[in-house]
């Protein structure tokens, strides 16, 4: 049975290289969301629990105003517990720890599972390192729209109060790695490369 699926696959693989290898990537980056889905709970509970971050404010750089006029950060993490606060800097930590460890984790499997690349691991990782910041700000920035409304709406809307705020924390890490998929998968095509190994030289018979 395995290796009729083996089979199967190696010939699918010959059949559509790039087909299989977004395949082996959204695999990959499923099993990746499910680690942050486990993790981010976790390190909010921690914070929260242990260090008195929930009620450090961390609202930085500006970007313009919300529909009020209120100011629009960035990375808007008010002090104070959710849904009244932002979560304060332990929230910040909880989410950005979270996808620094998922993000290591993927690096290593999307380079040598998904896409095989045998050039300098180095240079691949400089890029990488440059996407993710790019993609950290943009996720962040896009946060500011879905973040507050699903908490007050699970939290206080709906009245489900711990559990309201558990199943925000998932859906909020859910869309935060959606947002990571679709900017990564082309990224990786570009960083990831496959150079074809040189032949060693013929030597002349004597």
């Amino acid at each position: 049975m395995i290796t009729a699926v083996r089979r199967a696959w190696s010939s699918f693989v010959v059949k559509h290289p790039e087909l299989s290898k977004f395949l082996v990537f959204f695999l990959i980056s499923n099993g990746i969301t499910v680690l942050q889905l486990a993790l981010m709970p976790i390190f909010r509970w921690a914070f929260d629990t242990f260090t008195g971050l929930v009620g450090v404010n961390f609202q930085v750089l500006q970007v313009g105003s919300q529909v009020d006029g209120s100011p629009y950060f960035m990375f808007d993490y008010a002090a104070g517990p959710l849904p009244a606060g932002g979560g304060g800097l332990a929230y910040f930590l909880a989410v950005q720890i979270t996808l620094l460890i998922a993000q290591v984790i993927n690096f290593f499997l999307q380079r040598s599972i998904t896409f095989k690349s045998n050039t300098s691991v180095w240079v691949a990782a400089f890029w990488y390192a440059l996407a993710y910041v790019a993609i950290t700000f943009i996720a962040a920035a896009a946060q500011g729209f879905y973040k507050a409304p699903i908490y007050h709406l699970l939290m206080t809307d709906w009245g489900w109060g711990t559990t309201g705020e558990v199943i925000a924390d998932v859906l909020t890490m859910i869309i935060n790695s959606a947002i990571s998929f679709w900017v990564f998968y082309p990224i990786f095509k570009l960083i990831f490369r496959q150079v074809p190994e040189q032949e060693p030289a013929a030597t002349d018979a004597r």
